[in-house]
């Protein structure tokens, strides 16, 4: 008894641990590859649902390697062992058993395969209320200004029953499935305890043979029980990695594995050949778009929406590659270049930074972990964001909330641009970083912008007229092609589609 208790606890403590080492691999798994499919596959994506598979969805596993694998082994394993003893002592006895094991398992299947189906059913209902419910915690703020957070708190209420009842219908084919299994084994076991019995009392049997065998009946039957109320680990498991293999096997570039290192350079001389870019649903961004941009060049790309502007960032910044055609960076095709060394020549400014929880100089950081407070302060002067960070009550060391709460647009913005003045890279890309700003912030933005620009490499994705018509080169980018190009005066001077662009927004945005 010592012993079954000494290996039972063994037996627990490796399963325990081999299913935590299998969480931990598949979470990295999982987070390495959302990592290099990058922003392009993630903006398509529900955040809750993504977190509810890395967290609810990876511990639903555990059950399955802790508990639903080793029952399986145990139950191929333990029964047969027994027969090896009990057919030379009691062959009828272990006919019955032979007989009646495979029934465990069958029913078991049988009640199992409606139970799977429910199962998957409410793991795809976790996950839309997952996504729904921080989707509504995220808009939180919107929701109050326009009065509907009582009415999306019904929509969260009708949706958290609708869970309530699908968790509760599995839940209820589990338990039916654990009474039958119970109700078999239980039988099974009654007719071995009968038959050994009658034969007891009419002597064909000795009765230390019979007592044998009545004590390991139901041994024989209970790793075949123990499988059955594990079954449902099973099921809940399947449920669960049904996302996650959607997440592993999607596919992406063999750049954003394999390539040479690019050391960090004081120039950037990009070349478009033939650059085409196809989204997997059929849809053409960019076709033949042939573009040289020289080192230390400042270019605006403006078009129409859905012209390719955002398509071609997504590709100079590596999180997508072409179809067809090629990048050439300094001469060499930027498949053939690490993404990470890629990323670090890189300052990306988009329309709106991302803070994190956290102080503000541990935001401005992310740009270069290792630099000292006298780097960031002075990124933030160059950002002209030095003063309202002085102003916090704890200046750099204030801590924000997630998304920059507690700051302004303005505000945020500068302390992303600060970022890029703290990596010092050479090659500065811009998504419209004044958009939605009150005319002081984009004033201030446009000055550190003006200093950013100096000796590297600038691109510019723009939509408000303001913003390019300084710079030196603009190129119009028409239905994924480069339509026109040349600078402000010279475009209005061609009566092309950046003139028509300018006329429609009033000379005021494109």
């Amino acid at each position: 008894f010592l012993l079954r208790a000494l290996l039972a606890w063994a037996s627990e403590q490796s399963a325990f641990q081999a299913a935590c080492q299998v969480k931990l691999k598949l979470r990295e798994a999982l987070y390495d590859k959302l990592r290099l499919l990058g922003p392009a596959y993630l903006a398509d994506q529900r955040s809750g649902d993504l977190t509810n598979s890395l967290s609810d969805g990876i511990e639903a596993l555990e059950a399955y390697y802790a508990r639903f694998l080793p029952a399986i082994s145990l139950m191929a394993l333990v029964p047969l062992s027994i027969l090896v003893f009990v057919f030379p002592i009691d062959w009828i006895s272990g006919l019955v058993m032979l007989g009646t094991a495979p029934l465990i398992p069958l029913f078991m299947i049988l009640i199992g395969k409606g139970a799977e189906r429910r199962n998957q059913k409410q793991w795809q209902q976790l996950a839309r209320m997952s996504a729904h419910f921080l989707d509504t915690i995220q808009g939180l703020t919107s929701l109050k200004l326009f009065n509907a957070s009582r009415r999306e708190a019904a929509v969260i209420a009708r949706i958290s029953d609708d869970y309530r009842q699908s968790t509760m219908s599995v839940l209820r084919i589990a338990f039916l499935s654990a009474f039958a299994l119970e109700f078999f084994s239980t039988v099974s076991i009654a007719i071995v305890a009968v038959l050994i019995g009658f034969r007891l009392y009419w002597g064909e049997l000795d009765f230390l043979y019979g007592f044998f065998v009545l004590l390991l009946a139901p041994e024989f039957y209970l790793p075949l029980r123990n499988m059955g109320s594990h079954y449902h680990a099973r099921m809940g498991a399947i449920g669960a990695a049904e996302r996650m293999l959607e997440i592993i096997q999607q596919p992406f570039s063999q750049a954003a594995t394999q390539g040479r290192s690019m050391p960090l350079q004081g120039n950037i001389d990009l070349q478009l050949e033939g650059v085409g870019f196809t989204y997997p649903d059929g849809r053409r961004a960019l076709q033949e778009l042939d573009l040289q941009i020289k080192a230390g060049e400042r270019i605006a790309i403006v078009g129409p929406s859905g012209a390719g502007k955002s398509s071609l960032l997504n590709l100079l910044l590596g999180f997508q590659t072409p179809t067809e055609g090629r990048i050439l960076v300094n001469g060499q095709p930027l498949t053939e270049i690490l993404p990470g060394d890629w990323r670090r020549q890189i300052a990306w400014l988009p329309q709106r930074s991302h803070l994190f929880y956290g102080s503000v100089a541990d935001n401005i950081r992310l740009a270069s972990p290792d630099a000292d407070l006298q780097a960031v302060k002075q990124a933030a002067k160059l950002a002209h964001a030095d003063a309202f960070i002085q102003a916090l009550p704890q200046g750099y060391d204030t801590l924000i909330g997630e998304a920059g709460e507690g700051l302004s647009g303005g505000q945020i913005q500068r302390i992303a641009l600060a970022r890029a003045f703290l990596k010092d890279a050479p090659l500065v890309i811009l998504d419209e970083a004044t958009a939605n700003l009150d005319l002081e912030s984009e004033e201030l933005i446009q000055q550190a912008l003006a200093t950013l620009a100096e000796e590297r490499t600038l691109i510019m994705v723009a939509h408000r007229l303001s913003t390019v018509q300084s710079l030196p080169r603009i190129l119009v980018l028409d239905q994924g092609r480069l339509a026109e190009g040349g600078t402000h005066d010279e475009l209005l001077a061609q009566q092309g589609i950046y003139c028509r662009l300018a006329a429609a927004y009033g000379g005021e945005a494109l």
